[in-house]
């Protein structure tokens, strides 16, 4: 669906290649469970004990409905019976959760009673956030609201019974921590794994324009209403901009009915290559704190420009550009600014950006396996 159910796939898979005996248990929307096999994991799909299935929804449900779902999500006991059957029948030496909206934390207790080692990922705010955000009306929640610390304050008991917990981003791990989240527990930053050594940096464009682009969702936590303020005080010529992806089509109708510049074209859904070799310059406008976007790690290892917001992890990563320029989020007149200045030197900024010489390392399946299993079996008797 993904960022995170990505990189989860990409690492059970790197695992399995690498001689270990890797399950996957994730949700979906039948009633029954089904087992399958993939790329050697093997995968348990169960059905969600929640009064609805809340992901890729046309529409909201109402604010009782919801409030219901997230009270339940607290600590789903139904969700952790038929998860402890998973762990009998599998008999494994790790647990390693991710994102657990529809689990709830309550799978900690199903492990711990079976004296298993855990080890969580933190790859959203979904612990200490009802809307998994840190977001609210535009704005990154600088404190929380009673309702999400009454609501997720289960989530911080039970976060004692992780025994090692890791995070894509340093800017995620830091919001749990400071909130007393894996209190004593053993923490540690790895990134995602990351397609970086297949394909060398593409050619940019043959075109005297410039050409921006945006890659993602298609809504505003993503940014891209500051973008299309930034594009509207942009001068008349020299520049063009490529916005690729797919989002509610109510909101992304009214987006394209709210501006009528031939200079910005709307790409749909894009193949994530074909996008990169079409565009100059990659912007990263995220507007909530995203924990790590794949989409920027993609545009440095396709040897793009990247004009980045310093939201959530972004500046951990956007280093690795060697062609860059930062805003804060939110501020569509400094992304203009940054924007005209790379079309005042469109030369500069159309040229292909080699590849550190690190970069390839911190994203490869070799480097971010070694460190899971780094983690993995540390304290254990048994190790995997």
């Amino acid at each position: 669906m993904g960022g995170a159910e990505v990189s989860v796939s990409l690492l059970a898979e790197a695992l399995a290649l690498r001689g270990h005996q890797v399950s996957v248990i994730c949700l979906h929307k039948a009633a029954e469970t089904s087992i399958s096999e993939i790329r050697g994991v093997r995968v348990y799909r169960l059905q969600i004990d929640n009064d609805y299935w809340p992901f890729d929804q046309d529409r909201k449900p109402s604010r009782l409905r919801r409030l219901k779902w997230h009270l339940r999500d607290t600590w789903n006991r139904e969700a952790a019976k038929r998860f402890g059957a998973v762990l009998d029948a599998e008999a494994p030496d790790v647990l390693h959760t991710n994102n657990l909206t529809g689990f709830s934390v309550s799978l900690w207790s199903e492990a711990k009673r079976r004296k298993l080692r855990v080890v969580h990922t933190l790859r959203d705010y979904s612990l200490i956030c009802k809307r998994s955000t840190l977001f609210r009306n535009g704005q990154t929640c600088a404190r929380r609201c009673p309702a999400c610390a009454t609501m997720t304050a289960p989530s911080l008991i039970a976060s004692r019974m992780v025994d090692a917990v890791v995070s894509n981003s340093q800017f995620v791990l830091d919001q749990h921590q400071k909130l007393g989240y894996f209190a004593n527990i053993p923490g540690k930053v790895i990134f995602n794994i990351a397609d970086v050594s297949e394909a060398a940096p593409v050619s940019p464009p043959a075109t005297g324009d410039l050409v921006f682009g945006f890659i993602g969702r298609i809504e505003a936590e993503k940014g891209i209403e500051v973008v299309l303020k930034a594009a509207e005080l942009l001068p008349d010529a020299g520049w063009r901009l490529k916005i690729a992806g797919k989002g509610l089509e109510q909101y992304v109708g009214g987006l394209k009915a709210g501006q009528k510049n031939d200079r910005i074209e709307w790409l749909g859904f894009t193949k994530a290559t074909n996008f990169y070799a079409s565009i100059d310059v990659c912007l990263v406008s995220s507007v909530w704190p995203e924990p790590l976007p794949r989409t920027l790690i993609e545009s440095i290892n396709a040897g793009r420009a990247t004009i980045c917001s310093t939201a959530g992890g972004i500046p951990e990563i956007s280093g690795f550009s060697n062609m860059v320029g930062s805003y804060e989020p939110n501020n569509f007149r400094q992304l203009a600014e940054l924007m005209l200045k790379a079309v005042n030197d469109t030369t500069r900024w159309k040229m292909t950006q080699p590849l550190q010489s690190d970069f390839a390392d911190k994203f490869s399946p070799e480097s971010v396996t070694r460190q899971y299993m780094e983690v993995y079996s540390a304290g254990n008797s048994k190790a995997p």
